[in-house]
């Protein structure tokens, strides 16, 4: 008799429970996920009714790869230019209610008893609400393309990225307890050096690849290098130290700004569709309806608090972003609920098993409540701003009608704000490039150097390859003209120009800083790190006008990948 394997098995029984309770699901216009979900629980050890999933490591592991797909299909959507474009209002608002439900999530479970880590964890649960549901919402009550919705869609796509710094600080705080907030800061930091570094390298390198490579990919092969560039970033950012989820948004992000986004989408979807299916069942398979009854009072307590949390936080940040009383009310009741992301932090934290057994089968219970009480919100939303217009004093709607016009009149910024913008950007982008260049020379070209030199030789041949590599970059960020024009300006008022020479003088400074820092690293003599300061300085200050150009051709090739997808009309993009 031929052996079937297990995870064949335990896989079929998953699909076809599945396939029952999401045909049920559909029927009754509820969203699918909760059918995964009942699957789950039907085939989980906790429900003898059916037969049982055995091998429960594997279908781990499948829904591990499930969580890596999700991400990676959030990541398309995205895109970092989505995320310049949503503006300050949604910026404001998602800040706003994300830290607001982060304190109240806390409390709340200190109230309830709670441990700090579960505390902790229910904040970053309660904090991000889910794009599925309230797209689906939308899409039934056909409020898709009114003023409100745009707000929200922006505050979503803020979320996911507040989601996923949430991740890597509540995997920091998990390993370092007790707090410890130089940890946290330093994964911040390495965070938005990392996230600046990928997404430079990523958009100058990826879309240059899929456009030479574009005549050898049929379907089949598109699908296979879209998934092996997945999983590439997952790679890296694990041995960076970082999630496999994170890895998996960013590519998804870097390959949203190309020209093959939605043909990658296509190709993807049903593997991210299958993943993402066994993901949501192994959701259910770890609710436990023993202790779910024994926490019902938790259950209603956090859903009334995510209601009502969500409600007023988001409406206050909508407010203070500037936007009419009515949008910020139907932006609060639009985004009243929980999803994907809080099932992802709460299995983060029984991975990590600093949560207690509880939370996981709470966080869902108030997502699937939250999910049925959308759409009710949604269409109560012109009500509830119809009553608050009549019951707040007049004093204060005029307050609020004369805040929001104050904020929408303000665009432009001034001279000294732009040209620090323009600085602080120059400031992150290239020491972001050069510090990369100078952590590669140290962890990397010089082992590859030392292989083929001996070690006097190697310690002064790696720098110079390095330093050569890093001279456009330094002609950027110490010579390169930064907004001449706003310059010009300030540099006719006499009393601007101390501030300007030392603006200048404090990008010579940190230039020269980064060439020392690498000489120092590999050589000893505080005479041979001098001249090569000197010889560097010299390189750059002769060669100028060389590199201006070779420099402007690499940010041409990265803003023409970068703007390639807009710049093609609908109808020359390739369609799935």
């Amino acid at each position: 008799m031929l052996h079937l394997p297990q995870l064949i098995t335990d896989l079929g029984l998953i699909l076809t429970v599945a396939a029952v309770t999401t045909l049920v699901f559909k029927k009754i216009k509820q969203p699918l996920v909760l059918g995964y979900i009942s699957a789950g629980l039907l085939v989980g050890s906790y429900f003898s009714f059916l037969p049982t999933v055995a091998d429960e490591k594997s279908i781990a592991t499948w829904a591990e790869i499930g969580v890596i797909f999700l991400l990676f299909s959030l990541g398309l959507e995205f895109s970092f230019k989505k995320l310049t474009k949503v503006g300050g209002s949604a910026s404001v608002t998602a800040v706003v209610e994300a830290l607001s439900m982060l304190g109240v999530g806390f409390l709340t479970g200190h109230l309830l008893g709670w441990s700090t880590m579960d505390s902790v964890f229910l904040g970053g649960i309660l904090s991000i609400s889910s794009t599925t549901i309230i797209i689906r919402a939308f899409d039934e009550l056909g409020v898709k393309h009114k003023r409100f919705a745009t707000l929200v869609f922006g505050v979503l796509i803020v979320e996911d990225l507040i989601a996923i710094l949430l991740l890597v600080l509540l995997t920091t705080l998990s390993i370092s307890q007790p707090f410890a907030g130089d940890e946290i800061l330093v994964s911040i930091l390495k965070l938005c050096f990392f996230l600046t570094l990928w997404f430079l390298s990523g958009i100058f390198l990826i879309p240059t690849f899929l456009k030479h490579t574009h005549k050898l990919m049929n379907d089949e092969t598109m699908l296979i290098v879209s998934i092996a560039l997945c999983l590439i970033m997952v790679i890296i950012a694990v041995k960076a130290g970082f999630s496999a989820a994170l890895g998996a948004f960013i590519m998804g992000s870097m390959l949203a700004e190309t020209t093959q986004a939605e043909r990658i989408e296509h190709l993807t979807k049903s593997v991210k569709d299958l993943f993402a299916a066994v993901f949501f069942v192994s959701v259910g398979m770890m609710i436990n309806p023993i202790i779910l009854a024994k926490h019902t009072g938790p259950v209603l307590i956090i859903t009334a608090v995510t209601i009502l949390g969500k409600l007023i936080s988001t409406t206050i940040g909508a407010l203070l972003s500037g936007q009419p009383l009515k949008t910020a009310v139907r932006s609060g009741m639009s985004l009243a609920q929980i999803g994907e992301f809080s099932f992802i932090i709460a299995s983060l934290g029984l991975t990590l098993h600093v949560t207690s057994h509880f939370l996981y089968p709470i966080a869902v219970a108030v997502s699937a409540i939250t999910t049925f009480t959308t759409p009710y919100l949604i269409r109560l939303a012109d009500p509830v701003y119809s009553f608050l217009e009549k019951k707040l004093p007049s004093r204060w709607i005029n307050d609020l009608n004369r805040y929001t016009t104050h904020r929408q009149e303000i665009i432009a910024l001034g001279s000294w704000q732009t040209l620090l913008k323009s600085h602080l950007y120059n400031f992150i982008i290239h020491s972001v490039i050069l510090i990369a260049i100078i952590f590669l020379s140290n962890q990397y070209l010089y082992i590859f150097i030392l292989k083929l030199f001996p070690d006097p030789e190697a310690k002064f041949i790696t720098p110079i390859i390095a330093l050569i590599c890093m001279l456009p970059f330094l002609w950027a960020f110490a010579i390169r003209k930064i907004q001449k024009k706003t310059y010009s300006s300030l540099w006719l008022k006499k009393y601007s120009r101390p501030a300007l020479i030392a603006l200048e003088l404090f990008r010579i400074i940190l230039a020269v800083f980064y060439v020392g820092f690498l000489a120092h690293m590999f050589l000893n003599s505080w005479l041979m790190i001098g001249v090569i300061i000197v010889g560097i300085s010299s390189i750059v200050l002769v060669f100028s006008n060389q590199l201006e150009i070779f420099y402007k051709r690499l940010e041409k090739q990265f803003f023409m990948n970068l703007n390639e997808r807009k710049a093609r009309s609908p109808s020359s993009s390739i369609k799935p």
